[in-house]
């Protein structure tokens, strides 16, 4: 039985071809009801309700007030869920709708609840289909297009593959609607190749169009915790019962050989650090190379406002960041502790105190890597 997430976005359901959305939805219902009598496990992660909302109201350009974009998101997320249950009632299946916001996965307590609901409702034989909460998420509305979201509802879930359906067929060298010499890349398979992959995606990069910044994104997020993915062109009919069958994509982005477990991956991913410490040599030594918990003798400085037990980046001697995770006191301790610190202890004469334990933090690696010879 596999698990596989499907993440389906706005100019997707928009339709192609004079095609209307209920359509669009009509046929992806009926390839996900199709796995489902399998006996595999799916879950949707759909875009598209503020794209509604805009139809409903008549509005010709999206608007621009982040206010105008909730009350347009409240709009049609009713009208996107109607047609969902509309279309998956017709397969003989109920739906459920899962609003989710940032803060609901960076926090451990609902990120379990999250997780722990979803498999429910996949116990159940119900298609959960999961949007960001719009209506009330004021940080640009969105995770990544939901691409970020599809990865990390994916890793929650321990989800086996993730399928990102896109408006091109694959991943390519160069944006191929304006470089005629693009190559296509149908495989990734090294995390290396990837993460030098995304440094090129950035506004004026390779990859700075067609939304596949965030497609790369979430690739490394979902193949870091183990999950296969699977990018497509969601425009071509066959393609999704293609994938749902155990077909693969135009590129297919292959696991990281040691996958995070579901703690590191949380730690990684879903928390969005509010502060920063910067470390000396040794100490960004000890946590890479010997495993070693981040102690106060290695600390040079604080940055940020923040609680005991709240998301930090622990940053190297020139500001690259090397780890995240949960600082065991507060920045206004550190702070003082930095300042009231016997010599003994900075001559590591005495026994430091622990400031992120090694079951609380992760290794982010450098953003410069560049990708192996092959």
């Amino acid at each position: 039985m596999t698990l596989r997430v499907v993440k389906v976005g706005t100019s997707l359901l928009r339709g192609q071809n004079g095609q209307t959305t209920a359509a669009v939805i009509q046929h992806l219902t009926g390839a996900l009801a199709t796995s489902l009598a399998r006996g595999d496990r799916v879950l949707l992660v759909s875009s598209g309700a503020v794209g509604l909302g805009c139809r409903r109201l008549g509005l010709d350009e999206r608007p621009d007030r982040v206010v105008a974009l909730q009350a347009a998101a409240a709009i049609g997320q009713g009208h996107l869920m109607g047609l969902y249950e509309q279309a998956m009632a017709s397969h003989g299946h109920a739906v459920a709708q899962v609003l989710l916001t940032r803060s609901d996965l960076a926090d451990r307590r609902s990120y379990h609840s999250a997780s722990a609901t979803l498999h429910q409702l996949l116990d159940w034989n119900v298609l959960p289909i999961v949007n960001e909460n719009d209506t009330v998420s004021a940080a640009e509305l969105r995770f990544g297009d939901n691409d970020t979201l599809s990865a990390l509802v994916a890793a929650a879930v321990g989800a086996d593959e993730l399928i990102l359906l896109t408006d091109v067929d694959r991943l390519y060298s160069a944006d191929p609607r304006i470089d005629a010499t693009a190559k296509p890349i149908t495989d990734v398979r090294d995390p290396a190749e990837l993460a030098a992959l995304e440094e090129g995606a950035g506004d004026g990069g390779r990859w700075g169009t067609g939304g596949m910044t965030t497609k790369l994104a979430a690739a490394r997020i979902a193949t870091a915790s183990g999950i296969s993915v699977h990018l497509a062109d969601g425009r071509q009919p066959m393609v999704l019962e293609k994938l749902l069958a155990g077909g693969r994509g135009g590129t297919v982005f292959h696991p990281h050989p040691e996958p995070l477990g579901n703690r590191k991956s949380w730690l990684a991913h879903a928390l969005q650090p509010l502060g920063s410490l910067q470390l000396d040599a040794g100490a960004c030594q000890a946590l890479q190379y010997r495993g070693a918990s981040l102690l106060l003798v290695g600390v040079k400085g604080v940055e940020g406002q923040f609680g005991a037990n709240q998301p930090i980046r622990m940053l190297d001697p020139k500001g690259v960041e090397v780890a995240r995770g949960l600082s065991s006191m507060s920045s206004e301790a550190l702070d003082r502790a930095l300042r009231d610190e016997s010599p003994r202890v900075r001559a590591g004469e005495e026994g430091s105190p622990v400031v992120v334990h090694r079951d609380a933090l992760v290794m982010i690696p450098p953003p410069t890597i560049q990708p192996q010879e092959t």
